[in-house]
């Protein structure tokens, strides 16, 4: 027995009152004594107490302390319930305790749903969640829908569509009922390499029961992203059976084919079907930078789908206002300067093998370069060389692997913001040692030379570039003069149209950036990181421009500036 200490204030409280008490009450319940209830379910009869089990359960609750016809019976008679998950759940309201098993779950959960057991739905949405399975994920998810367990739902649809390669090979997709189909159709977060795997899979859950799904098949075709289909693929559609003969399929097929067809037009052809699947958007990676530790040297990724970075690898050293493109899915690492002098080297990283090699160096010598691809070459252009500001640009050819020097621009750049717009190459802004500049230039390869294009309205050093179909963005940067050690720093975004060869500006970010790391991912412009004029950042924000908006998104793992920021299809 307890010993029990009155304390000074006369009150007392008994040590596991509630599990003796309770203990006691199974008792009764065991040898059948005291109860005033039984419930009939099937051909089983099961004695408890009203008490009890108005104690635990709403539903009972609702029952025996309202004026219903139950309320006063000696035996209630219990509806679709089956028997044996009836008394496991009784026996729980006198312990607390479940045993939870593959064979006996889905009974359970039904009977503690309907018995408003929310501490054992919970018990048993756990476990279930447990079990998921491509094999299972789909049925699960229906199962949790029927009986109201949204969570349970929500759970085993995320592990469906994350596992969604898995999942179409089973026969739980092939019986999917066409409202579950849609609902995996229009999540952004298909875990797909591209979208012919989603049109493929719909293709063969209609061919499962072609007669009963055809008139399912326009508005599930809905939720395809057909604009992003390759245009062989768009033509094959066209002639399927079940796509020929109907009209809203046609119709949505011509939509995709007249977004393909003109891509000047396709900024104003934007709807949901012509935004990419998550996950077939690519890596987004941040390399090297300015950090608390004046150099980062780790390269994090960004996935889309989870909304999170992770360090992936690390640099072999320290490397500042350096270049970064993108070719045959590695990142090209071009110059910069390593704190005492400024590289020619050349580093190439290989996100699939997670590999370094050397590549020959660039013939000159630059920090503060902008670097890009276009076509197949690479660019490296501008920067300075420890001595003067550059406009020289050198080109690297991969299949001769060589670098060869281009066509100069017409104004010496550094921290200059280069990007690839309708097959030109075009540098923004920069410092030409007196000022930051307001000038922007391009390049054609073609004629091998550089024009002169309108101005930005403000000048930028450390500004980001980056495109979305037929505009250049400007993004963050400074003003200040050469002589002066306060700089302005700018939230400022601006966009150009090549059309008009003029400059607007649009929604200015959150927050003022300088050194400011920003690409195209997806549908959406990301700035990621920069200097606010006190700190190296970690914030990462989104740019919408369809809504002509800025969303914050996961923070870097480090706070870093002037990091090279790229996208790798994975």
């Amino acid at each position: 027995m307890e010993a029990c200490v009155c304390p000074d204030d006369g009150a007392f409280t008994a040590p596991s009152h509630a599990d003796v008490t309770f203990r006691k009450m199974e008792g009764y319940l065991r040898s059948r004594q005291l109860c005033d209830v039984t419930l009939l379910a099937g051909d089983r009869r099961i004695p408890a107490h009203r008490l009890v089990l108005s104690s635990v359960s709403d539903y009972f609750a609702a029952m025996f302390t309202s004026d219903v016809r139950e309320a006063k019976q000696d035996q209630v008679k219990m509806e679709g319930v089956d028997p044996d998950a009836l008394w496991v759940l009784v026996q729980y309201a006198y312990t607390g305790r479940l045993e939870l098993r593959e064979d006996t779950i889905e009974s359970l959960l039904s009977a503690a749903c309907l018995l408003q057991l929310s501490s054992a739905v919970q018990a048993c949405c756990s476990f279930l969640a447990k079990q998921l399975h491509p094999s299972n994920c789909l049925g699960i998810s229906s199962y949790a829908g029927a009986q109201g367990c949204h969570d349970l739902r929500r759970v085993a649809h995320t592990y469906a569509v994350e596992h969604f390669l898995e999942v179409v090979g089973g026969q739980e997709f092939l019986l999917l009922p066409a409202d579950e189909m849609e609902r995996l159709l229009a999540s952004d977060d298909v875990n797909v390499p591209d979208e012919e795997t989603v049109v493929s899979a719909l293709l063969a859950w209609v061919h499962h029961d072609a007669a009963a799904r055809r008139r399912d098949l326009p508005r599930l075709l809905a939720h395809v992203r057909l604009a992003l289909l390759p245009p062989q693929l768009l033509a094959d559609l066209e002639a399927t059976p079940e796509l020929r003969d109907n009209a809203d399929c046609q119709r949505l097929l011509m939509e995709g084919m007249k977004y393909q067809l003109l891509p000047h037009r396709r900024p104003l052809l934007q709807n949901r079907r012509t935004r990419p699947r998550k996950a077939t958007v690519g890596a987004m990676f941040a390399v090297g930078g300015m950090d608390a530790t004046k150099g980062a040297t780790s390269i994090e990724q960004y996935c889309l789908r989870r909304d999170a970075w992770k360090q992936v690898a690390t640099m072999s050293g320290r490397r500042l206002q350096f270049g970064v493109a993108v070719l045959d899915g590695r990142l090209y690492v071009v110059g910069g300067r390593d704190g005492l002098k400024t590289l020619n080297t050349v580093e190439c990283y290989n996100p699939a093998c997670k590999s370094w090699s050397v590549m020959p160096p660039i013939s000159t010598h630059r920090h503060g370069l902008g670097v890009a691809v276009l076509g197949g070459p690479m660019y490296a252009v501008g920067g300075h060389d420890g001595w003067s500001y550059l406009g020289t640009v050198e080109r690297w050819d991969p299949q001769a692997r060589q670098w060869s020097f281009v066509a100069s621009m017409a104004t010496p750049r550094s921290t200059v913001g280069v990007a690839v717009l309708n097959s030109k190459l075009y540098a923004v802004g920069g410092r030409d040692g007196s000022s930051c500049l307001r000038s922007v230039e391009c390049f054609d390869p073609h004629t091998n030379r550089w024009s002169a294009c309108a101005p930005m309205a403000k000048r930028r050093g450390g500004v980001g570039v980056a495109t979305w179909h037929s505009f250049l963005y400007a993004i963050g940067g400074h003003d200040a003069p050469a002589s002066s050690l306060a700089s302005r720093l700018s939230d400022c975004v601006e966009r150009y149209d090549p059309q008009t060869d003029a400059w607007t500006a649009v929604a200015p970010m959150s927050i003022s950036r300088d050194a400011v790391g920003v690409c195209l991912l997806g549908d959406r412009l990301y700035a990621v990181g920069g200097y606010d004029g006190h700190a190296y950042l970690r914030t990462v924000e989104a740019y919408d421009p369809q809504t002509n908006e800025w969303t914050q998104v996961a923070p870097l793992c480090v706070g870093r500036a002037g990091a090279s920021v790229v996208v790798v299809k994975m």
